[in-house]
């Protein structure tokens, strides 16, 4: 008898290495129960967006109390607003049989591995370090002094690489969503999802 739970997927990596364009490569690919983690926000709708679809909209006193009960995977403040992962959405989701990618910094993937350890983190890894800086520098938003002070803090974060399950180049969009969509299948054939009841084996011999 398999668990017919689903996975939670925590992708993350280094400013500039591609997590949100290899995330959204993957949902064009239409997997079967595969859904994105959606995030709490204290920030206000900016217009088009809707709650419970792009964001879960709350006011910061709510999300204080979320945060004194133990209700995010992980939660971060950003400028004046407050970010962070609903614990109870993401479980649900995961007890209805969905797979849950969830798209996030290395500071945040920290806290999630300790608030669930059965997650699945795959660490995006830029094919070199003069590649990564050649991607900041092509946004074109930034000053030098702090595309130094980015690739300072991604060597401090690829050093955090060996506390995650796999490691995916992306040295190819194409390469680096098939080796995710291949993760993604191969930990669906573990061992530990499977209880195995020999007792109508034994009846045939």
């Amino acid at each position: 008898m398999i668990d017919n739970k689903g996975l939670l997927i925590v992708i993350s990596g280094p400013s500039a290495v591609g997590k949100g364009t290899i995330c959204k490569e993957l949902f064009k690919r239409n997997i079967e129960n595969l859904e994105l983690s959606i995030s709490a926000t204290t920030r206000n709708p900016r217009p088009n967006e809707i709650n419970g679809v792009n964001y879960h909209f709350i006011d910061k006193e709510s999300f204080g109390k979320m945060v004194e009960h133990g209700e995010f995977l992980e939660y971060a403040q950003v400028y004046d607003n407050y970010y962070g992962t609903p614990k109870k959405y993401v479980i649900d989701k995961i007890n209805q049989g969905k797979d849950v990618i969830l798209e996030i910094d290395i500071q945040g993937a920290k806290q999630v591995r300790q608030n669930y350890k059965d997650g699945i983190f795959i660490f995006i890894m830029p094919p070199s370090f003069k590649e990564l800086k050649s991607r900041i520098m092509k946004r074109g938003t930034e000053a030098q002094k702090d595309i130094d002070k980015r690739m300072k803090c991604a060597y401090e974060e690829i050093e955090q690489a060996k506390y995650y399950n796999y490691i995916v180049i992306n040295d190819d969009l194409h390469n680096a969503v098939e080796k995710i969509y291949c993760i993604i299948k191969a930990e669906k054939c573990r061992l530990s999802r499977y209880h195995i009841d020999l007792s109508e084996f034994k009846e045939e011999l």
